[in-house]
This record gives C-alpha cells, structure tokens and sequence, in this order.
C-alpha cells in the first residue's frame, strides 16, 4: 500500500510545476517578460527552461504508481493502456496547435485552417511520445534496464548531433542533426517558425533524450516509496540531486546545456534540479509536517494535464479575439511593463486555478 504522504508531495511537485508552467506560457508581454520566465534563446538555462523537463519527471513520478495496478493486468492490456493514452496525448497536443480549426484569409473571409501548415510536435506530442517509449522501456526492462537504456541514449547523442549535423553548425539553431531530421520528415511546413526559419524545439530526434527524464521520474517515484520516510532516503535524494546537477554542469563544458537541442547535460542538470526540488517540498511537508501552503499546488497537481489544456484553450481564445492584449494594456500595464506582465501572468494562473479548485472540491479528477 502506498503511503499518502507520498501523493501529496508528489501532487505539490507537479502542482508547482503546472503553476509555473502557466505563469512562464502567459505573460502579458514576451517582449517585457522577467528573464527568467523567458526561455534561454539558445545555450544557457533561466528557470523557465526548467518547466518542461520538470513535467516530464512527474509524468515518470505517476507512471511508478500507474505501473503498481498493471501487476494485475495481462500483458495485451498493458499495451494497450500504453498505446491509447500515448495516442490520446498526441492528438490532443497536435489538435491543441490546429484549435480553433479557422482562421482569417487575406480577404478577411473566415477559411477552414487547411492541415497543410499545422505543426505536428509539440509539448504535449513530447510528453506522449516519452511517455509511450519509457513505458515500454520499464515494463520489459525493468528499473534497471531502462536506467541502462537511458544511460547509453546520453552518452550516444551527442555523436549523433555530431555525426548527422551540418560540419561547424552541429550545435547551432540552422544546421544541427534535429533541424535536419525534422524537415525530412516532418517537412518545414509542419514546424514551428517562431525563429523566423523552421526549426522544432520539440523535435524528433532531441525526444530520444527527453525519455530519459521520464525514466529518472520513474525511479526516484520508486525510491521514495521504497525508502520509506526516512532521513536516509531524503539524504540519497538530496545526494544524487547535487551529483546529477553537478555532472550536467561539468558535461556543459563540451556539451553546452540547451533545451532546444535538449542536450544530454540539460537533461541531467535538470533531472538533478528536480530531484533537489522534490527533496525540499518533502523535507517542509513530510518532515517539518509544514502542509498549509500544500493544498493550493495539489488543486494543480490533481488535475495537471486538464489544468494545463485548459490554459492553453483560454490562452489561444483570448488571443484571436484580441482580449489577451486589451486586458493587459488597459488593467495591468498600469503597474509597469514588466511588473503589470507578470501580473497579467499570475493572474490568469489563478483564474486557472480556480476552475481547479471547483474541480477538486467537487471530487472530479480527469485522467487524460
């Protein structure tokens, strides 16, 4: 039986996760944004960056759970489970970047949105992707062949970047082995071009490594579980914490940590962020037993997936209808550029929120 304890600190790590998540997608202005909530452009890390991989960790973190009532099923169920939620996330992500399925010709007449421009990967495409192959790297190979597997997909992609990109651009934006496979594949009409030329930060082949956080999610669920709550299991966990970010930042040497490529030592420096972070909240929460700040990330972390649709929908309303902009310039810009962005941020993480809120207390919990 699974202590808790357990959930609440895990729904407050994902919880945290998603608030942060929303508050970096929607600020009131890119342009006067807090760097920190802005993504790195290219090399280099700010706490934004740190969001992405930091989800997939607790997709690893609720997979150990779901695994748990797979013990019970066959193995034709298992597949299947794993196969429908991998297919179900895809398609939302990939109908999330379609919606609202119209849009404005030259002529002002409103137009079906053809797929011929539609991005195919995406955040949620990633997270389904990761979570199918880590899935399946867990059931057959158990903890310790997935670590294994994980391990050699580190060490070997960088020479893949190296191998399969451009000579002299292997780790720039235009050029690199990623930008190379995806316009192949997925072809330049398909990506994204928020870079003024296509390239895919979500991107094929820099989802092999991505796994790997899923994967690291997965048996640090299991540690603590395993472990118990004791000091011992917090002290490993704050020790492999620090000797992944300490690697990550070493390996950024000669391998520099980029979220765009998704580099081996971005994985690393932030698998071990994510583990210091989780040993925190259950040092405060389960040591300290400090819990009445807990209950407004586990609204979040209860619903995480909905949650974040959600965010992205009423984003992407707001926007064609042109209310993102007006409110922005005529409430919050008052407080300055880039206090009334972060303002504008925070507020819409609450209104978030509070659809979570009437969620949780009405016991509905949907399971994407």
């Amino acid at each position: 039986m699974i202590a808790n304890n357990r959930f609440v600190s895990l729904d407050v790590f994902r919880g945290l996760i998603i608030c942060l998540m929303i508050i970096v997608n929607t600020p009131g202005s890119h342009e006067t944004n807090f760097a920190q909530l802005e993504h790195a452009h290219w090399n280099g890390f700010t706490l934004a960056d740190l969001v992405f991989p930091s989800f997939l960790f607790a997709v690893g973190n609720a997979l150990f759970f779901s695994m748990q009532k797979w013990k019970t099923m066959t193995q034709g169920q298992v597949l299947a489970k794993i196969g429908r939620r991998t297919l179900l996330l895809f398609l939302l992500g990939y109908l999330l970047y379609w919606f609202p399925f119209f849009a404005t010709n030259a002529q002002g007449h409103v137009v079906f949105k053809s797929f011929a421009g539609t991005r195919i990967m995406g955040v949620l495409q990633r997270i389904a992707l990761c979570y199918g192959i880590a899935s399946l790297l867990i059931y057959y190979g158990k903890p310790k062949g997935a670590l294994i597997v994980s391990v050699l997909i580190l060490i070997a992609y960088p020479f893949l970047l190296l191998w399969f990109g451009i000579p002299g651009a292997e780790l720039l934006m235009d050029g690199n082995a990623v930008t190379l496979l995806d316009v192949r594949l997925l072809g330049p009409e398909h990506m994204n071009h928020g870079e003024k030329i296509p390239f895919e930060p979500e991107g094929l082949l820099s989802t092999l490594p991505a796994i790997t956080n899923v994967v690291a999610g997965y048996l640090v669920g299991w540690y603590i579980q395993t472990g118990g709550k004791t000091k011992r299991m917090l002290a490993r966990l704050i020790a492999a914490g620090a000797i992944l970010t300490v690697l990550g930042l070493c390996w950024n040497v000669v391998f520099p940590i980029n979220k765009n490529l998704w580099t081996s030592s971005f994985v690393l420096y932030t698998a071990g962020l994510d583990c210091l972070l989780l040993a925190a909240i259950i040092y405060i929460a389960d040591f300290l037993n400090i819990t009445n700040w807990t209950w407004f990330f586990e609204v979040f972390g209860r619903n995480a997936l909905f949650i974040y649709l959600l965010s992205e929908v009423m984003a992407i309303l707001l926007r064609a209808t042109h209310l993102y902009k007006w409110i922005f310039n005529h409430i919050f810009i008052a407080a300055g550029m880039y206090t009334g962005s972060l303002l504008f941020a925070l507020w819409f993480m609450l209104m978030c929120w509070l659809t979570g809120l009437i969620l949780d207390k009405r016991k509905i919990y949907i399971r994407v």
